[in-house]
């Protein structure tokens, strides 16, 4: 099913992401919390003891606060294919 390939797929860039050993951009990294955070349906507050940094991801998901659920898988894959995956060296 359509559905279950784009989890997978979700899942797969989440957990390449998580194991990527090279630092990341730091827009980048806003872009892919944020749709992180939509795909995963979590309405929680920025949880960082850093202000600056809350309001950066706040921002970040200001920015991104129209995209749906699915928009927001598709969106974070393609980020992983095109910047993470496709700037190896």
């Amino acid at each position: 099913m359509k559905n279950e390939k784009l989890h997978t797929d979700f899942s797969e860039a989440v957990a390449y992401v998580n194991s990527y050993s090279k630092p990341l951009p730091a827009d980048l990294l806003l872009k892919l919390y944020a749709y992180y955070k939509i795909a995963k349906k979590n309405q929680s507050h920025p949880g960082s003891t850093t202000p600056l940094i809350n309001a950066f991801k706040a921002n970040a998901l200001i920015q991104a606060k129209n995209v749906g659920r699915t928009e927001a898988m598709r969106r974070y894959i393609r980020l992983v294919e095109k910047e993470v995956k496709g700037s190896k060296d």
